[in-house]
């Protein structure tokens, strides 16, 4: 996958991947989330992209990520809350 919008191929860890499975999140759901989901930066490589889904009940699904040559997503959580520390 590559990400038009940050305009880096994508990866995922071997725990991103097993988060989405866990959650139900599937590659179209992730694609649709990086390419336009919110984006809150924790520092000038770690960022968090974070969106709501009206048809989930599990309140926001987030992915961290590192963003280097290619954004590095490593891993993905539901009900998510934005907050000072994130």
């Amino acid at each position: 996958m590559i990400s038009k919008r940050f305009n880096k191929p994508v990866i995922l860890t071997h725990h991103a991947v097993e988060q989405m499975t866990e959650r139900h999140i599937d590659e179209e759901t992730l694609a649709d989330l990086i390419e336009s989901g919110h984006v809150k930066y924790k520092d000038e490589q770690h960022l968090w992209i974070y969106k709501a889904y009206h048809s989930r009940e599990d309140n926001m699904i987030c992915a961290a990520a590192i963003e280097r040559n290619n954004l590095i997503i490593k891993t993905v959580m539901i009900n998510w809350e934005l907050s000072d520390e994130h």
